[in-house]
């Protein structure tokens, strides 16, 4: 494949892609029609190209992978030579399903080679920036608990508590959390040194569900003016209680 061919099929399939709005209308999804996918990778007739978009579901199936988020069934209206209009199937792809029927196609034909490594690349770099933005939220949703357990400890410290207090009621609120399992248990669990706190290697949901909890903690400590480590104890487990009853519910 020489350099004028790759610049022609990466034109091609760049013209292609579209943008929609998500079904939640806050953001855009790139798209590729299949007909128009179909032209640029020399499939002739659609019942070939059809063959291939159904190998490439059941790839998808395989992986237990939602179909219904990569493969959209469309009607596109076509006009016939005489005028008259004609509903004909279609579907919207998303990225990843282009490069299941990429892969699910004849490499030894030029279009198909590269599209195979044109979307695997797109795939991969969709990828990358999914795992940063999921990084970053992490970092947030770390930011948020570490700050909130900071005002906790402030906050209980004059209402008697100290640093061990605040530690027990933590490791109470973590066992509510975790089915039993202590802060302590946890680590061993995970493999977490001592030194290093327990939520630096937690899930972001966890991170969130124990900043929540936290952070109703010290509401409810300075609303009910609540006083000593029993009271404080007991109030940070009713607020974990209450977000891990919040989590079942919405399995």
């Amino acid at each position: 494949m020489d350099k004028q061919s790759i610049i022609q099929y990466k034109s091609a399939l760049d013209s292609i892609a579209t943008y929609i709005e998500s079904d939640n209308g806050e953001e855009k999804v790139e798209v590729w029609f299949a007909r128009d996918l179909q032209e640029v990778l020399g499939y002739a007739r659609w019942e070939n190209f059809l063959s291939a978009i159904n190998r490439a579901v059941d790839s998808c199936n395989t992986q237990s992978i939602s179909i219904d988020d990569h493969f959209r069934e469309v009607t596109k209206t076509i006009t016939l030579p005489k005028g008259a209009l004609r509903n004909i199937q279609d579907f919207m792809l998303t990225r990843y399903a282009c490069y299941l029927i990429a892969q699910n196609g004849d490499p030894k034909k030029e279009p198909i080679a590269f599209a195979q490594s044109y979307f695997a690349v797109q795939t991969r770099k969709a990828e990358l920036i999914e795992e940063r933005i999921n990084y970053i939220a992490r970092l947030e949703s770390r930011d948020r608990l570490r700050a909130s357990e900071k005002q906790l400890s402030q906050n209980i410290y004059e209402r008697g508590v100290d640093d061990k207090g605040f530690g027990r009621i933590r490791s109470k609120g973590d066992a509510v959390l975790f089915g039993g399992h202590i802060t302590e248990d946890m680590k061993k669990r995970l493999g977490v040194k001592d030194s290093r706190p327990l939520a630096d290697f937690l899930p972001t949901l966890t991170i969130a569900a124990k900043n929540l909890a936290t952070e109703m903690t010290n509401y409810n400590v300075e609303g009910k003016n609540l006083f000593g480590e029993p009271a404080i104890t007991r109030e940070h487990m009713q607020n974990n209680q209450s977000f891990l009853q919040q989590k079942i519910s919405r399995n």
